[in-house]
């Protein structure tokens, strides 16, 4: 398993990226505008970590910071400013499963062979990502439902 990133939501990107460039010194590596969904991703890298990243597939660099922008204003509270954590593995199917055995609720299915979400005993949203390309959808996977959320 390989830690990629932790998301977290702002109200602001201008002021955000002030604070996360400006005065923390990270560099923006990637940019994700998404006219359908009305986000923008921003992922931030450490100057300290910018060698590294460039060793690595553009898609899942890391270590990096996500900042996720929704256009439309949204109220999240204090709870929701933190996203996930996310983590690359060499078989999501094999993980997951791992994971339920030992008693871990599977909130996203990865049914596209690619992500699935589980939740820590704090309620904290764990992005479990395929490395590589994504396996082929299977069973049980492909169709089980969505529990809670994430």
């Amino acid at each position: 398993m390989r830690y990629l990133h932790t998301m977290l939501r702002v109200r602001n990107l201008d002021v955000a990226l002030k604070f996360y460039q400006d005065a923390l010194g990270l560099k923006e590596v990637r940019r994700i505008d998404n006219d359908k969904g009305r986000f923008t991703l921003v992922f931030l890298c450490s100057s300290d970590d910018l060698e590294a990243l460039k060793q690595q597939p553009q898609t899942r660099g890391a270590p990096l910071v996500e900042l996720t922008y929704n256009w439309d204003e949204e109220k999240y509270g204090e709870d929701r400013f933190f996203g996930h954590l996310a983590y690359e593995v060499d078989d999501i199917y094999e993980t997951c499963a791992k994971l339920q055995k030992a008693g871990v609720t599977i909130n996203r299915p990865p049914r596209d062979g690619n992500m699935a979400f589980v939740r820590s005993p704090d309620l904290h949203s764990i992005e479990i990502l395929q490395k590589g390309e994504p396996k082929a959808p299977a069973e049980p996977w492909a169709s089980m439902p969505n529990t809670g959320h994430w």
